[in-house]
């Protein structure tokens, strides 16, 4: 019925349609965690704080490890070896410097002065006293702290609009205080 030069095309075009479809299938296996990934990195474009984008970021690398292992799965167990063994060197090794660092936390004098010490090298170290100048003084400046009533949403504000809002009400305040004062 087949000659055998048609057998040999049937039998390859037979293989080529499994191997698609079980490509297709993987990829609809895949599909459910490469959402997850789009939805955290949408998370990451909207406002955040940075303990926020920390958890974010963490979350974004585990969800792209998973859709790279799932998409890929030869390349993934080779590399995940490697890994382990080198992840947990680097555990063990931490876990050694965290007891010694420890260790020496208990035998140091309480007298030690540890700002000293991280702000040794800083670019902004200095001796010298801070003065913050008003821009307003004596009398004036005991009126501008009677008038000028801050909102609740400026005194610890997370977003830059917030922020840039506060601004702006302060120096519009200054204006209307100004004006009055004058008067």
């Amino acid at each position: 019925m087949f000659n055998k030069r048609y057998y040999h095309y049937f039998c390859v075009y037979v293989l080529l349609c499994l191997l698609f479809s079980f490509n297709v299938q993987a990829k609809k296996r895949c599909k459910p965690l490469l959402e997850k990934l789009h939805q955290i990195q949408s998370l990451q474009r909207s406002s955040y704080s940075l303990k926020r984008g920390q958890s974010l970021r963490a979350r974004e690398d585990k969800a792209r490890d998973k859709w790279w292992q799932c998409e890929h799965p030869s390349y993934g167990k080779s590399k995940q070896v490697k890994l382990t063994s080198k992840k947990k060197k680097k555990q063990k090794a931490s876990k050694k410097k965290a007891y010694a660092s420890h260790a020496k936390k208990k035998n140091k004098p309480l007298a030690f002065n540890f700002k000293a010490k991280k702000y040794a090298n800083s670019p902004f170290k200095t001796d010298r006293a801070i003065a913050l100048k008003s821009s307003y003084q004596g009398k004036m400046q005991q009126a501008w702290l009677n008038f000028y009533q801050q909102p609740e949403q400026c005194l610890k504000p997370k977003a830059i609009s917030t922020f840039a809002y506060c601004s702006e009400y302060r120096i519009a305040q200054k204006r209307v205080f100004e004006q009055s004062y004058k008067e």
